[in-house]
């Protein structure tokens, strides 16, 4: 009976028997049918054959001495190199055989002597064909795999442009909306600051000139607490020059932060970066009813100017301080320091620039940890968050500017984010 050689074509066969007659008919039976046919006399031999070249089939007897048909395979299971090798046990009809071990042990088929040529060749042809459909599955699902990888990674560029393109617009009209009404404000402050003290002159000139007023008078200047008035009036002054001041401050950080217009790659100050997207967080750093002020450490190093895509780069700032935030946050009622969060930046020595934010929260597993940048995946509250914060960071840092985000952390002792980006 002849096979179809083109499927076995020199395909490596082991046959693993301590009978050399056996060794002999199974080598010539397969080696006439096309097959490229190895032997080996016991377990061990076997073991050492596989590693020199890694055969297609085992055939593997059972009654073997010193290392059985089944610690054979319970070897080749065990190790990563050999697992996937189909075995198929041989073994002679009168033996009293444990098919079940044989299969529990990791053995796809069973052959019994005294041989049939067709036979032997069918099956170790069968599981060459289900080795070929595994390894093309596993090729499909892989490529499948790394489509819906490219999908993700895709869908989270194309939110975060959105995004970005979204956010630096109605940041920048609100900056714009508000910069004029406190410019005009701002700068009639001095007038208006100039005015009353000329009121105020003339009222003092007038209790000169006049030291005895009409009763009319005195009773207006009694109900007013005009005293009280001429001293409280410059304060009110100088307290709207700083609340105008701050606001000022607030739109200019606003107009920063978001610099919509800004597409090209271009050395900024990173201190003043971090600081501008304090300003749009102030809110969440103070203190509230369940827990105190956020305390800020600033540990700044001497920086020089970076070369970054600085619109961007504020958005992962955003996102590792909201983050940092939250998990503070999240440790509410089981906090006994005082919450905190810790901003470290220095020039390493491969000349990047390094900017570490460490929070005193609830930490992150280590389960959890290598999970932190793929995309959809949070730890968060259903509606609290979306799962793409850190992978946009990881897309801005790594991808965009060649740079690395880890992150290190014990549950209950904090976490810290560290992004390293090239100074050029």
């Amino acid at each position: 009976m002849h096979f179809n050689q083109t499927n076995h074509h020199k395909r490596n066969i082991l046959v693993v028997d301590d009978t050399p007659d056996n060794l002999r008919l199974l080598s010539a039976m397969l080696t006439a049918q096309g097959f490229e046919v190895r032997k080996a006399l016991n377990g061990k031999m076997a073991l050492t054959a596989c590693k020199m070249v890694l055969p297609d089939v085992i055939l593997l007897d059972i009654n073997m001495p010193d290392m059985n048909g089944y610690e054979v395979c319970q070897q080749l299971k065990a190790d990563h190199k050999t697992c996937e090798v189909p075995v198929i046990f041989i073994s002679a009809l009168d033996d009293v055989v444990d098919k079940v071990k044989a299969f529990d042990v990791g053995g796809v088929d069973y052959i019994a002597k005294p041989f049939h040529g067709a036979e032997v060749v069918l099956r170790i042809e069968n599981q060459i064909n289900l080795r070929l459909l595994q390894v093309k599955l596993q090729e499909k699902n892989f490529l499948l795999q790394e489509a819906l990888d490219n999908l993700k990674v895709a869908q989270v560029k194309q939110i975060q442009n959105e995004k970005m393109v979204a956010l630096g617009q109605l940041v920048a009209g609100l900056a714009h909306e508000i910069n004029n009404p406190i410019s005009f404000i701002y700068g009639n402050l001095k007038y208006a600051g100039e005015y009353v003290q000329d009121l105020v002159n003339m009222i003092e000139v007038y209790q000169q000139e006049y030291p005895k007023p009409t009763p009319k008078i005195q009773q207006i200047a009694k109900n007013l607490d005009l005293n009280f008035i001429i001293k409280d009036v410059q304060k009110l002054i100088g307290a709207m020059y700083r609340g105008s001041d701050r606001i000022r401050e607030i739109v200019l950080a606003l107009q920063h932060f978001s610099r919509h217009d800004e597409a090209e790659m271009k050395p900024v100050n990173i201190h003043e970066d971090i600081e501008n997207t304090l300003v749009m967080l102030q809110h969440r750093l103070r203190e509230t009813a369940d827990r105190a002020a956020i305390v800020l450490v600033k540990d700044y190093g001497n920086l020089p100017l970076v070369t970054c895509y600085t619109s961007e780069l504020n958005q992962v700032f955003m996102h590792l301080l909201n983050n940092a935030i939250d998990a503070i946050e999240e440790r509410v009622g089981n906090q006994s320091s005082t919450p905190q969060i810790r901003i470290h930046t220095e020039v390493t020595d491969l000349n990047m620039v390094k900017i570490a934010i460490a929070d005193n929260g609830t930490g992150i597993k280590e389960s959890l940890r290598s999970r932190l940048f793929d995309p959809f995946f949070t730890t968060k509250p259903v509606g609290k968050g979306s799962g793409l914060g850190l992978s946009i960071s990881y897309q801005i840092i790594v991808q965009k500017h060649r740079g690395n985000i880890t992150c290190t952390s014990s549950v209950g002792q904090g976490a810290e984010f560290a992004i390293e980006i090239p100074i050029e």
